[in-house]
């Protein structure tokens, strides 16, 4: 007979476990009593050990008196902000734009610990319905300011069938050892034309959470990009279910991570319906001792026939202590179906870095436009000049961080 022994839970799970309750979320209070946060041992954090890295929770935050400054400027864009959790008020929203609020969280249920975290914590949503196309960039700046704190925000978003637009969240604050657990939930209508951008852009000593949901109709165009470059320690889920025909999606990601940083993009899509494509392409630059995780999951229902989806990471190590764990899965009911997965790794082409060199460039300077190339096929695709632009800054900011 197996005995079940009690978990041994550290101060961060003591921390959450008191916070929960003082929410009134004895459910997920229980849940980390009975399991604690998730280690190796739970098979989706089997490389971002939770327990291990996650060790301090502070005090949830209270309302923001200062705010730092924007970590990214896109000319011309609509701004919004959720500041320690509370949104604050904006400007007048472009013709199409509806500006709201809703109490509580956003996600779907999933059995994850951060869903059901910020379920119970995350007090109001932004919500915002886009009625037709919006020629604006939408931007939302979701910041946690002041002394070291917990916060728990969400973000709703409604487009119309026939719309198009182009949505980019970016996370920031001061430079206390935060914990963020954010949430976006996000409903493309029939033939809509959408790109969702979310930039980690969070001081070093902050611990960064997020998971972005996607539900797709019958036509609807999707193209994400996720991009890590800010917190010691991020993950951000990616959950996509495409559920009309015709639905397709473009998911991309970068994780950018230098010394001692850990950053984790995790991404389950569920073709539910037949008729549906997708193409997930992430890549990982490493440089230091560092690690960098990408998990992808495809899963495809019985009634999905004609699925075509295909999952790609590939990943750069710009040292010898640089870690790049990648884990591609498949889960296939279906049996008409086009579906594959593939995961590289490796250095710098020495043969490519000689050419550049044999042509007067100097190493560093040939490693950077190296580093570039291989980033290029996840920016190119973004239209926007301005926010093309300022993409493009981040990584060049990070590239000359580490000269």
């Amino acid at each position: 007979m197996r005995a079940n022994f009690p978990v041994r839970l550290g101060p961060a799970e003591d921390a959450l476990i008191a916070q929960l309750k003082a929410a009134g979320a004895d459910a997920a209070a229980e849940r980390i009593t009975v399991a604690g946060l998730p280690t190796r041992r739970v098979e989706s954090y089997h490389y971002t050990d939770l327990k291990t890295l996650l060790r301090a929770i502070p005090p949830l935050a209270t309302a923001a008196n200062e705010a730092s400054a924007p970590a990214l400027r896109i000319p011309g864009a609509f701004n919004l902000m959720i500041a320690n959790g509370a949104i604050q008020n904006a400007a007048t929203a472009p013709a199409g734009v509806i500006v709201g609020k809703a109490e509580g969280g956003v996600l779907t249920t999933r059995d994850d610990v951060l869903v059901h975290i910020n379920g119970a914590l995350a007090r109001e949503a932004l919500t915002l319905t886009l009625e037709n196309s919006v020629d604006p960039v939408i931007q939302v700046e979701r910041r946690i300011e002041g002394e070291a704190a917990h916060v728990a925000d969400a973000l709703k978003i409604f487009v119309a069938d026939d719309a198009s637009a182009t949505i980019v969240e970016t996370f920031s604050g001061s430079d206390a050892a935060h914990v963020g657990n954010h949430a976006t939930y996000l409903s493309a209508g029939k033939n809509a034309v959408v790109t969702h951008i979310t930039i980690d852009l969070s001081a070093r000593a902050v611990s960064h959470f997020a998971t972005n949901e996607y539900q797709l109709a019958d036509g609807a165009k999707l193209r994400t990009l996720v991009i890590h470059a800010g917190a010691g320690l991020a993950r951000t889920h990616v959950f996509p279910r495409m559920a009309g025909a015709g639905a397709h999606a473009d998911l991309t990601g970068l994780n950018l991570v230098a010394d001692g940083q850990h950053a984790d993009i995790t991404m389950e899509t569920l073709h539910a319906v037949p008729h549906t494509s997708s193409q997930p392409l992430f890549k990982s630059i490493v440089r230091g001792r560092a690690k960098a995780v990408v998990q992808g999951k495809l899963v495809v229902a019985r009634d999905a026939q004609k699925t075509d989806a295909k999952f790609m990471h590939q990943g750069l190590m710009l040292s010898d202590e640089a870690e790049i764990l990648s884990k591609p899965e498949l889960e296939i009911y279906a049996d008409d179906v086009v579906c594959g997965h593939g995961s590289t790794c490796g250095m710098i082409d020495e043969d490519s870095l000689f050419y550049l060199m044999s042509r007067g460039i100097p190493k560093p300077e040939a490693e950077t436009m190296l580093v570039r190339g291989f980033i290029a096929e996840l920016l190119d695709p973004i239209e926007d000049e301005e926010l093309n632009e300022a993409l493009q800054g981040i990584v060049d900011g990070w590239l000359m961080s580490g000269k």
